[in-house]
């Protein structure tokens, strides 16, 4: 059985990213979601930030609560530098709004930008991205553990950052993309 729904992010942060998908420098805008994963008969979930720039996952994990916690678990997984971020950006997802998040965001000085209230397209490249993970690796495969799921979450993370080309990034993949722009620095 799925958790039940929490309360919408009401907080009356803007939607600066304002569908503006496309950026120009590394790390300007990272993006955030969560999706939901079997793992022996029991909902779990997964939660990626994902860098606009080049489309790199950027931050990663796997758990068994949909909460902040888990996305703070994200946050602590990314090689970079975090005050490099310049704006993050997600959903109303209740995981998000949450004291820890908030220190995050202050610790680090990030601007904030939500999505408009039910509008999904405002979050348009990390729910491709969820679909993309959901059809290539979770659908794929049948997770016995959450262990299992955490270890193979990792290859496909590295697998579709080194490997996997995109066709946004001119059929290369976003650390191909980073390199030819001479922009990987503190990387994995």
């Amino acid at each position: 059985m799925k958790q039940k729904k929490a309360k919408c992010n009401d907080d009356d942060y803007p939607n600066i990213l304002n569908r503006e998908f496309n950026r120009g420098s590394s790390l300007d805008v990272v993006v955030s979601d969560l999706t939901y994963v079997r793992v022996a008969g029991v909902w779990n979930y997964v939660c990626l930030i994902v860098d606009l720039w080049n489309r790199e996952i950027v931050g990663f994990a796997a758990g068994r609560n949909k909460t902040a916690e888990l996305v703070y678990e994200a946050f602590e997984s990314i090689s970079y530098p975090l005050d490099r971020i310049n704006i993050f950006h997600t959903d109303r997802g209740s995981e998000f709004k949450n004291k820890l998040i908030d220190d995050v965001i202050e610790r680090y000085n990030l601007k904030r930008s939500l999505s408009n209230k039910g509008t999904p397209l405002d979050n348009a490249v990390i729910e491709s991205t969820n679909h993309i993970l959901k059809t290539e690796f979770i659908y794929q495969r049948k997770f016995n553990s959450l262990e299992e799921l955490q270890l193979l979450l990792f290859d496909y993370v590295h697998w579709y950052n080194y490997e996997r080309i995109h066709s946004a990034l001119n059929y290369v993949s976003p650390i191909q993309y980073h390199k030819q722009n001479n922009q990987l620095t503190d990387a994995n």
